[in-house]
């Protein structure tokens, strides 16, 4: 048996870079018509006009996840293309940087916007669609930062926790209905959204750098490599599986006191 998504339609929200554009190629690969949902219409459009032209159909409807009307609009046109939704990938989200004291009430509201509430209105909107079709499977983009910290982001930190709570409760919920919902908890990635946080810093390949040795296979992790493991929960192949969190991390989260601790201290000390 083969990972295939023949006849299936999924749905993939930040569709447009990243993550989201590698997730929608390999479904597409795979046999799907995908939809893109993006709040960057110029990245979408050349996306999904791409995936077409090398595969099945792809649409993009251009969406502000953050905002409820917004997605009912998109997913609805959506399902009525396509008649209907056989796999969610919710995996829109930006990042903001500050602790507690240095968040403003604007960012944290952003954040959770996109990061937080943008999943629950995307699987409010598409849940009716999948239980049409008999039932299909939710996957939920979270990070590491989903069981760990990095300083200096409380806002994201802090919805990055709340996405496993709503995948488990959801994949409660929804069992009855035929629906297995999960999560896949990528590392350090390399996407745009990596390359501008590095930017930041007035030394962007250090931060690079950095970002390899954190993970015990020395490199950051491609989006296709988090694509992969999007397509495996969301395939046959995962069929018993639901309500839990996958990491796609390198082995980041293996060692006890990080990277650093391993190469200097206890752990290299005895080694032979």
């Amino acid at each position: 048996m083969s990972i295939r998504f023949d006849n299936k339609v999924a749905l993939v929200t930040g569709g447009a870079m990243g993550i989201g554009l590698a997730t929608a190629r390999k479904f597409a690969e795979l046999g799907a018509k995908v939809a893109i949902l993006d709040r960057d219409p110029r990245a979408g459009e050349k996306a999904a006009k791409t995936i077409s032209a090398s595969g099945p159909e792809a649409q993009f409807v251009e969406c502000d996840v953050s905002d409820e009307a917004s997605v009912m609009r998109s997913v609805n046109a959506v399902g009525e293309k396509f008649n209907g939704i056989d796999v969610l990938i919710s995996n829109a989200g930006i990042q903001r940087y500050g602790d507690v004291i240095g968040t403003s009430e604007e960012l944290w509201d952003e954040v959770m916007g996109v990061n937080l509430k943008g999943c629950f209105h995307v699987a409010k909107a598409a849940l009716p669609l999948m239980i049409s079709r008999g039932g299909g499977a939710i996957v939920v983009v979270a990070s590491v930062q989903t069981f760990t910290a990095v300083g200096n982001s409380a806002a994201y930190v802090t919805a990055k926790h709340a996405l496993l709570g709503l995948v488990r409760a959801m994949s409660l919920d929804y069992a009855s209905k035929n629906i297995r919902v999960n999560c896949v908890c990528p590392g350090a990635i390399d996407t745009p959204m990596l390359r501008w946080a590095a930017s930041l810093d007035a030394h962007p390949e250090k931060v690079i750098e950095t970002c390899n040795r954190m993970h015990p296979l020395g490199r950051i992790g491609r989006p296709e490599e988090v694509a992969n493991a999007i397509a495996f929960l969301a395939s046959d192949w995962a069929s018993f599986i639901t309500g839990t969190a996958l990491l796609v991390d390198g082995g980041m989260l293996a060692p006890t006191g990080g990277m650093g601790f391993q190469e200097g201290g206890t752990g290299a000390a005895t080694k032979s």
